[in-house]
């Protein structure tokens, strides 16, 4: 018997932008092969028109490994015929008026047809330009919700947001929306249409400057302004200004916040391992296994909150069935793991070290790189000290050989102190996620996976998103760090 999940998804038309993120090409793999009965799935790709679209399509989504379990299945024939059948790749972008669409017939189909939309669209960077940042996360929110109210079949959106919205706050952070001008800053007010004209007015500023000049400007902009209202960078913010919007101006429209944590490779589905480019804890992996990492910046005893991808689409199904057509609605709903089963850095550290003294990588001279476990700084006041003594005035004695001797040792000085300042900008970046104090509430999210074990069908496994049967000694060193290798260090 089909699962609730699998029934809802059959017959629907759903619009999902963010293709081909990460995030979306998981959720794509997982309906075909779960549910080819699905009626349509329009997917908003960035490009210049239906061509280019066809080809990211077919280069960025359906010819990568991801979807070898359906190739093996089906065939390469018959994949392709379903996705012919099933897919419209649609050229757009999220930051423009009716998603970027030119074509008027096709708009006009896509509003008679569709019935579920799922916005996973997002510029992801710490530090992104504010102009683009507002763009994408604040205001194509916005823009997609818009859209959305114009499908006259529409029975719910689904927003995919971040459990970070919360900013630096410690304790226990429950799954809230933000009322509207909410700042974490507590002593002022947030007017986003005010933050769109400062942006704008930066901009005219700059109209005379490099590229170059304008594109760390408008990153450093967007940073003091995240700062300034009590966030740690431009891509939580924007992302929360969204959250803001889309709540305000939602109507009727049945809405459904997805706030996952550090999204990780697949733990089950369509097969373990499987990711795409290095996130927030794969960098760290990285370095330590090749052994670029002596000094970390992080608290031992800090949860780190992980959560595999395809844990996410399911949840996000679950949530997608519970609330379709449900009038009115806001629901939020953190998925994460530091509530229900957490583990702190310490112990994924212990798991990383363990791996790579077991099974080293190899470097370029063919033989195998030996890691040391490292020293681990929980403050970032040790950190810059660390840095200061092993790095910048052993730096600063190369520079002022480079100045008696220019000719001696100027690349070396260049390149070093360049290094170091990308390094330092590096951790300043990640240092609220390295030493967070905070846990996620997930009530919502545990009544979801309570309303799904109450029904007999759901029990296969097919869509679980329960973090406490996730065994992290396990998954990370049989999992998650082969499939990185694997899928992102081969590639």
């Amino acid at each position: 018997m089909e699962s609730n999940c699998v029934q809802f998804l059959g017959n629907k038309t759903i619009l999902i932008t963010g293709a081909p993120g990460f995030l979306a090409k998981v959720l794509v793999e997982k309906i075909l092969r779960l549910q080819p009965n699905v009626k349509k799935i329009y997917l908003l790709l960035r490009a210049s028109d239906e061509k280019s679209a066809m080809q990211r399509l077919r280069s960025e989504v359906m010819e990568i490994d991801l979807f070898k379990v359906l190739r093996n299945n089906l065939g390469e024939d018959n994949l392709n015929a379903l996705v012919r059948e099933k897919i419209v790749p649609v050229p757009g972008d999220i930051s423009i008026d009716n998603l970027g669409l030119k074509d008027t017939d096709l708009i006009q189909r896509m509003w008679r047809e569709i019935d579920i939309i799922i916005n996973i669209a997002a510029t992801t960077n710490f530090d992104e330009r504010y102009d683009i940042g507002l763009g994408i996360n604040t205001f194509g929110a916005l823009n997609v919700l818009n859209f959305a109210k114009k499908c006259v079949k529409g029975q719910l959106l689904l927003h995919v947001s971040t459990a970070y919205v919360s900013g630096e706050q410690p304790g226990l952070l429950l799954e809230k929306p933000f009322k509207m001008g909410e700042t974490l800053s507590g002593d002022r007010e947030l007017d986003i249409n005010i933050e769109h004209e400062l942006m704008k007015q930066k901009l005219k500023e700059l109209q005379d400057c490099s590229d170059e000049e304008i594109s760390q400007t408008m990153k450093d902009f967007g940073m003091a302004r995240a700062k300034l209202h009590g966030w740690p960078n431009t891509y939580v913010f924007t992302k929360a200004m969204g959250e803001m919007l889309m709540g305000k101006y939602r109507e009727n429209l049945p809405l459904v916040i997805i706030r996952p944590t550090m999204i990780t490779s697949t733990i089950a589905e369509p097969f373990p391992g499987w990711i795409e480019g290095l996130k927030t804890l794969d960098s760290v992996i990285v370095a330590y296994g090749k052994g670029r990492l002596k000094c970390f910046l992080a608290d031992s005893n800090s949860v780190f909150d992980l959560i595999p991808a395809d844990m996410v689409v399911n949840a996000m199904v679950a949530a997608a069935t519970a609330h379709s057509g449900d009038t009115g609605i806001q629901a939020i709903y953190h998925v994460g793991s530091s509530c229900k089963n957490p583990v702190t850095f310490g112990q994924l550290h212990d798991f990383t070290a363990r791996y790579f003294a077991k099974r080293p990588l190899i470097g370029r001279n063919g033989s195998p790189i030996i890691v040391v476990k490292g020293t681990i700084l929980s403050t970032m006041a040790q950190f810059s000290l660390y840095m200061t003594l092993r790095y910048k005035l052993p730096l600063q004695i190369l520079r002022l050989i480079n100045i008696v001797y220019p000719w001696s040792h100027g690349d070396n000085y260049s390149d070093l102190s360049r290094k170091i300042k990308l390094a330092m900008r590096l951790v300043e970046l990640y240092q609220p996620y390295l030493l967070f104090k905070g846990i996620f509430d997930d009530l919502n999210t545990e009544r979801l996976r309570m309303k799904r074990k109450e029904n007999i069908k759901e029990l296969d496994g097919s869509f679980e998103f329960d973090p406490k049967s996730i065994d992290w000694d396990n998954y990370i060193t049989n999992t998650h760090i082969p499939g990185l290798i694997t899928h992102v260090l081969k590639q």
